[in-house]
């Protein structure tokens, strides 16, 4: 996939929220795990990190990537904190921005 295509496929004006499959997880249990935007991590390594970490298909981490460039940051995950908590650190052993925003403190 080539860059041009990559930017055609992605919605950059889209707020978008990842992870549908977690539907039945109720609204007040939920967090969200954000990766910013920074000027050190190449985007095949973002992507390797989310496809490993997050399990995100090589498109999902495709347009997450392109979303985090030119949005700054976005949602990568959503689930319960803890469930976050090690993917977070995770990605941040590897050099990105994360943080967990939202959810309950269990």
């Amino acid at each position: 996939m080539t860059y041009k295509n990559m930017l055609e496929e992605v919605d950059v004006e889209e707020d978008v929220s990842i992870d549908e499959e977690l539907s039945d997880i109720g609204v007040g249990d939920h967090a969200h795990l954000v990766v910013y935007n920074d000027d050190h991590n190449t985007f095949d390594w973002v992507i390797e990190c989310f496809m490993e970490v997050l399990q995100h298909t090589s498109v999902r981490a495709e347009q997450l990537a392109m979303l985090i460039h030119f949005k700054g940051k976005a949602t990568v995950k959503t689930a319960p904190k803890r469930v976050l908590k090690p993917k977070k650190d995770a990605l941040v052993d590897r050099g990105l921005s994360a943080v967990i925003e939202g959810g309950d403190e269990k």
